[in-house]
């Protein structure tokens, strides 16, 4: 990968590969120590009350955005903000954010710098993306912080300074796949793709017919960037009536996009999924299937929706995207603390 104008302290998280060691560390110690080492206009930038309603605003496409990004930061306080992404996230999780991040820089190249901001800064940078943090954080009660740009949204809130809440988060690349002179041949979003293909291709003449709920793609995940996660139609076919390979298969799936977090709130969001009911959970596709032309697949459970899509740039640009359909941006938890508390 071509790492041209990104943080050093991103840049080396980038060539550590397997050495990369991500845990979880005290967040709002973290959170306070930048917040000290700021000035005040980027505090004022940066900090917004825990009931904001910027706190719900979340995208995934190129925008204006509140908060501060990297541009705004010298190099020690680039390594503080970065450490709140690296103690949110496992080593697989924040191996993702930093190469979709570093994708900027391809798109640089393959647009030849033609998508620009109104002020004339380039509209593909890997500096262009912002940190806000809601309410004071603390040890003890609920605040939140957000870490979001092109193609990566990472919604946190904490309460006695434990992750309660990572959705939405949302994933996409592209290239999905590089293959442009002068970067690295990746694809950041591998196990993803793969895996929806092979648990497909399991898939019997009638099983396929349950699965498989259009021939057409849609243009993207039905979800969008809506603030409030609501069920999809229910599609596909239930875990029961998988057999055991497919099941193994759709559990291998399920996990890739559990474990992007740090291991205390995958293995809570695991229980989470677990008591509402695996065997309640499904799997469906849309479009394509084979690699090459636009292709959607989604699982969803009582509490649990996920969508990956690969439609756009003939089928080489994807989204993904996380949602809890019970407590998305951890409204569910914060309802219940409000009326126990007031």
């Amino acid at each position: 990968m071509n790492y041209r104008f990104i943080p050093l302290c991103i840049a080396l998280t980038l060539t550590a590969g397997s050495a990369i060691t991500s845990y979880a560390q005290n967040l709002a110690a973290e959170a306070n120590t930048l917040i000290r080492n700021l000035s005040e206009p980027l505090k004022e930038r940066m900090l917004f009350s825990l009931n904001d309603e910027e706190r719900m605003n979340f995208h995934f496409v190129p925008r204006e955005r509140k908060g501060i990004n990297f541009h705004d930061l010298n190099e020690s306080q680039q390594d503080m903000a970065f450490s709140l992404i690296r103690s949110s996230l496992s080593d697989e999780g924040l191996r993702k954010t930093t190469e979709i991040m570093a994708l900027e820089n391809v798109l640089y190249k393959i647009e030849n710098n033609r998508f620009k901001w109104p002020d004339g800064s380039p509209g593909r940078d890997p500096l262009n993306y912002f940190f806000s943090i809601f309410g004071t954080p603390s040890d003890t009660g609920f605040w939140g912080w957000r870490f979001e740009g092109h193609h990566i949204s990472l919604n946190f809130m904490l309460n006695d300074n434990q992750i309660v809440s990572s959705t939405p988060s949302f994933f996409g690349t592209n290239p999905a796949k590089v293959d442009v002179e002068g970067f690295d041949k990746i694809e950041v979003l591998k196990l993803e793709s793969d895996l929806g293909f092979r648990l497909l291709g399991t898939m019997s003449d009638e099983q396929m017919k349950i699965v498989r709920f259009s021939e057409e793609a849609p243009e993207g995940i039905f979800s969008g960037a809506n603030r409030t996660a609501t069920a999809l139609e229910p599609r596909g076919i239930l875990y029961p009536s998988m057999t055991q390979d497919q099941q193994e298969i759709f559990m291998d799936l399920l996990n890739v996009y559990i474990d992007n977090y740090e291991l205390g709130f995958s293995k809570r969001l695991r229980a989470k999924i677990e008591a509402a009911g695996i065997d309640n959970l499904s799997f469906s596709w849309a479009g394509s299937l084979t690699e090459g032309s636009g292709h959607y697949y989604r699982i969803q459970g009582p509490s649990l929706l996920i969508e990956f899509d690969n439609t756009q740039n003939n089928a080489n640009h994807i989204h993904s995207v996380v949602r809890d359909l019970t407590n998305d941006f951890a409204e569910d938890l914060l309802k219940q603390h409000y009326e126990n508390h007031h």
